[in-house]
């Protein structure tokens, strides 16, 4: 049995924290309702005001494969660090050194779009390949492994 979900976030700005998993992901912002051409048209016409249009913000996978991740607007800041969190396949198939170098590259690309990198933990095999943990821009760790 196959079931559905969606990965939630809970964040103080839904635009720019989806438009950064985006690019992380390779997903895209989710379509607005259909007969609309885009989510300003839909958002007016459910009469949402224009100060709350950043309550909310999807991604959807463009091969409809994975899940869903949304983003919601909350009044309080991030405070610990996450039980939770995304591992990022940023190397698949590789190994060694031919695995980190791979990994600091896709790291200095997220740098550039606001995350941080935490640490860096070296290939320990057999079980260890090696990873990076991140942040992205609201301080939400993540590996790219």
């Amino acid at each position: 049995m196959s079931i559905d979900f969606q990965v939630t976030f809970d964040c103080a700005d839904p635009a720019a924290l989806s438009a950064f998993w985006a690019e992380v992901l390779g997903y895209r912002l989710a379509p607005p309702p259909p007969g609309f051409d885009t989510w300003d048209d839909a958002l007016s016409a459910m009469g949402i005001a224009e100060d709350r249009r950043n309550d909310a913000s999807a991604l959807v996978d463009p091969a409809g494969a994975g899940p869903r991740v949304f983003f919601q607007r909350v009044p309080e800041g991030k405070t610990v660090k996450n039980r939770v969190h995304l591992c990022v396949r940023a190397a698949p198939g590789l190994s060694g050194e031919e695995r980190m170098a791979a990994l600091e590259r896709r790291g200095a690309e997220l740098i550039d779009l606001g995350a941080r990198r935490l640490a860096r933990h070296e290939p320990a095999p057999p079980l260890a390949g090696g990873h990076l943990v991140m942040a992205d821009p609201e301080g939400n760790e993540f590996c790219l492994d």
